[in-house]
């Protein structure tokens, strides 16, 4: 489905992605594991043009993407949620659903798929007139992923899903996770929560300064010394 190859990207003077090649097969779970400043992010923000690759080809459903805008590329179905929820704080929880929306124009469908991630999000659905800004940590990034659930991708990438929250949400967070994926969704996860991430994914790839390092079904890379030392803490 996605397909990353040979992609390098710079800031300024600084290498960050060092040709990594990567696949995201349709209809399973990916994670991307690494520390803080390996690439993770950056390799999302590069594949939905938020970052402008150097080198390198981005394919996805068969059609390279590299050089098409955001917009474009959302309207093709691949979203990403980014790091630090980004919801906007001044509205409500329907109104930021409804900008997850603005690329559509399927317009009477709209309120079915609000109906939808309601059902989904059951604490959102109680809270639809709330403005953001007054959640918690946990509502917000509940709202960040149905407003990117709103636009209808197929694949949905995010980043840093359960960052700064309680182990009780982070457990909740990726039980939703299941469940979007468990809706047809291929997904593609960044996540410093090793464990968890590794536990959750079909495939995953282990990132260190910008180059790939180890790749491998998730339950064996979780078995793998390496692995455990560097990001399981043992």
């Amino acid at each position: 489905m996605l397909k990353v190859d040979n992609l390098n990207v710079y800031y300024g003077g600084i290498h960050a992605l060092k040709g990594i090649s990567f696949e995201v097969e349709e209809g399973k779970i990916v994670t991307l594991i690494g520390a803080n400043g390996a690439g993770k992010s950056t390799t999302l923000k590069t594949i939905c043009s938020l970052v402008k690759a150097k080198e390198g080809k981005i394919i996805f459903k068969d059609q390279e993407i590299t050089n098409l805008s955001t917009e474009q590329i959302v309207k093709r179905g691949l979203v990403l949620i980014p790091e630090g929820r980004k919801i906007f704080p001044n509205l409500t929880v329907q109104e930021n659903l409804a900008l997850g929306a603005f690329i559509r124009e399927d317009k009477e469908k709209i309120a079915q798929d609000q109906e939808w991630v309601g059902e989904l999000f059951p604490r959102l659905k109680e809270r639809w007139w709330q403005k953001g800004g007054t959640l918690s940590g946990g509502e917000q990034q509940m709202l960040a992923v149905a407003r990117g659930l709103m636009s209808r991708p197929q694949l949905l990438m995010l980043d840093e899903p359960s960052l700064g929250l309680a182990p009780l949400l982070v457990k909740e967070i990726f039980e939703i996770i299941q469940q979007i994926h468990r809706e047809g969704i291929t997904i593609l996860l960044v996540e410093q929560n090793a464990f968890a991430a590794l536990k959750l994914a079909d495939y995953a790839y282990v990132l260190e300064t910008g180059r790939l390092v180890l790749q491998g079904k998730g339950e064996e890379l979780l078995q793998k010394e390496e692995v455990r030392k560097a990001y399981l803490g043992e």
